[in-house]
């Protein structure tokens, strides 16, 4: 391993379609941006032991630039090698870690970073995301958070160059019995954090009333529920950034003020 890499090697699990959810948000919602970048190009860090989730990314991101390239990198060099039997015009794979590294000294105007930080200690991610947004273009995004092995559940932190921005619940309806059942897949930075007297806490408790509040809306169907629930909450002065026809997609994005972790 080339001693200038940074970060450790994850597990590696991954399955196609993992990230579709987390994919489909960047491109809703990233898409001026990517749009008016003069140098598009994204990075899945960390894609682990096959690189289907870098194929289907630059396949989503395509469709808002269609310029755009992705690179793919990870820490373990046998994966590297493993994956470039995929490659093709504008999808390469490079080995690499928190550093980013990219030809030329270019900057990214994405990493997507899903499912790398859940090993590392919670006192570590303060420092990795520093060193990533340091490596984004202006106006360039970090999107860093965790899902399940099939990508029914997600939830994720979206960073700009400044600092977090924004903290995303998504989820397939039809798996949820309760908005906390997201609780497990909270990134780093909040997994530790869902305790009494802590904001996200407090957060998927509200969440989990207003849940039960809409119950009666159950048969219209899970996303009618899930809608009037995040309705309630934006009623009750949580900070939802987000709108109806993201609220349809099983998904709540909210300032990450909202839920930031107390010193």
């Amino acid at each position: 391993m080339n001693p200038r890499t940074i970060g450790t090697v994850t597990r590696g699990t991954t399955n196609p379609n993992r990230l579709r959810r987390m994919d489909r948000w960047i491109a809703a919602t990233f898409a001026a941006q990517l749009r008016r970048t003069s140098d598009p190009i994204a990075v899945d860090l960390g894609y682990g032991a096959a690189p289907w989730t870098a194929v289907e990314l630059l396949g989503r991101l395509r469709t808002v630039r269609p310029d755009l390239t992705v690179t793919g990198i990870e820490i373990d060099p046998a994966r590297v090698a493993a994956a470039q039997p995929y490659a093709r015009d504008g999808l390469t794979f490079a080995h690499g870690g928190f550093e980013v590294p990219l030809p030329g000294g270019r900057r990214p105007v994405l990493i997507r970073a899903a499912n790398v930080l859940r090993q590392y200690d919670e006192a570590e991610v303060a420092a990795v995301w520093e060193r990533l947004r340091a490596r984004l273009a202006p106006g360039g995004l970090l999107v860093e958070g965790t899902c399940d092995e099939i990508g029914r559940r997600h939830v994720w932190v979206a960073l700009g160059p400044e600092g977090p921005r924004t903290v995303t619940f998504a989820t397939r309806l039809g798996s949820l019995t309760r908005p906390s059942d997201l609780a497990e897949r909270l990134p780093k930075a909040l997994i530790h954090r869902n305790v009494q007297g802590e904001p996200v806490h407090a957060f998927l408790t509200a969440f989990d009333r207003a849940w039960a509040t809409a119950a009666p809306l159950s048969t219209l169907g899970a996303r009618q529920r899930w809608a009037a629930a995040v309705r309630s909450l934006r009623a009750d002065g949580w900070p939802v950034t987000d709108g109806p026809s993201r609220w349809r997609q099983g998904e709540v994005t909210l300032a990450w003020s909202a839920v930031a972790p107390h010193a």
